[in-house]
């Protein structure tokens, strides 16, 4: 049997920046993954907003998005915000996780797809759980787990070029409770979705999803459709996310912003401090060092994002949500939104 400074369980992108940076740092390092292949059961729309384009640099990004559209549902006059600077890409979220993978690999992570967790071959002294948002790490660990979930569906394709890049946002409670529906079309591929409470959905989400591409502008394929969604984190960080025996990071963390449900500048920001920790601890020994890594602290900053989605889930009715439109038109409404989607 192998033994290793490090197990990290989940070959996302949270999982495989920590384990580069521990292998990077001089740990043994071992990746297991359940799946056979990282181009299949990708679960995130590959978002990418201004803070993380500016502080890391990323491969397989599409053209900047700076124009963000929000809908009623009557879909009648949106309310647009424009931006000064690039504030949204979308990556091609299987060659980054190829591109992270090698990255993991040269510095000295084994990653081994097609192993479960927990597995035979491998012991470690610490276990990272970067495996989603029903995290088995989490329980096995005996630390928090994510309980606030909403769930998504999405279909990605290609389309033909010469569109205006836009992301549109549509708030509609009998198509996506408690969250929205999207077009992301940024010149190149389009990303339709949908995402919601799985306890107020009408029908499946498949049909959901039909339903909101007939009534709604979406562009045309222009190659093949790939489909792909699952459950998210919007409860905000874990309280318990660390002990003597390991940690979570990514979704498995709640690293999640409860309002925009998007996760993959947190889980950069997180899987940096998760192997600063990490390391200083089995260096040192030292359980104090574990401190550091506090969920109860460092979920404060998602206060008011977790008020404004407790506000998102009363929009029950079609009609609450065209009168808060009323408010979104105002300049202070307008305000608020860009504070939200472009920061």
């Amino acid at each position: 049997m192998d033994t290793v400074d490090v197990l990290v369980v989940g070959a996302g992108l949270a999982g495989l920046n920590t384990a580069r940076l521990l292998a990077d740092a001089g740990l043994d390092v071992a990746v297991c993954e359940r799946r056979t292949s990282l181009e299949t059961g990708i679960r995130t729309t590959g978002i990418f907003v201004r803070r993380t384009l500016e502080d890391y640099e990323l491969p397989h990004l599409g053209p900047a998005v700076r124009r963000v559209l929000l809908y009623p549902p009557s879909h009648e006059k949106p309310v647009e915000l424009v931006s000064t600077r690039d504030e949204f890409r979308v990556g091609d979220m299987a060659a980054i996780y190829a591109q992270a993978v090698r990255d993991a690999e040269r510095a000295g992570a084994q990653v081994r797809l097609n192993a479960g967790y927990p597995g035979k071959a491998t012991r470690a002294r610490f276990t990272i759980g970067a495996d989603g948002a029903r995290s088995t790490v989490a329980r096995r660990l005996g630390l928090d787990v994510n309980r606030r979930l909403i769930t998504g569906i999405e279909e990605v394709y290609p389309v033909r070029t010469g569109s205006a890049p836009a992301f549109h946002c549509v708030v509609d409670p009998r198509l996506a409770p408690g969250y929205i529906a999207w077009v992301i079309d940024d010149g190149e591929h389009a990303h339709v979705g949908l995402a919601g409470r799985a306890d107020r959905f009408t029908a499946p989400l498949p049909q959901l999803l039909t339903r909101f591409r007939g009534s709604f502008p979406v562009p045309e394929p222009a190659g093949p459709v790939r489909r792909r969604g699952g459950p998210i984190p919007v409860g905000g960080l874990l309280r318990r996310i660390v002990s003597p025996r390991g940690l979570l990071v990514g979704d498995a963390a709640g690293a999640v912003s409860p309002l925009t449900a998007g996760g993959l500048d947190p889980c950069m920001r997180m899987s940096e401090l998760a192997a600063s920790v990490t390391f200083d601890y089995l260096r040192s020994g030292n359980r104090h060092v574990l401190e550091h890594y506090d969920g109860a602290a460092l979920r404060r900053r998602y206060l008011l994002r977790s008020q404004l989605r407790r506000g998102l889930s009363l929009v029950r009715g079609p009609g609450i949500a065209e009168l808060a439109f009323g408010l979104l038109r105002t300049p202070p409404g307008q305000a608020v939104a860009k504070k939200i989607l472009f920061t």
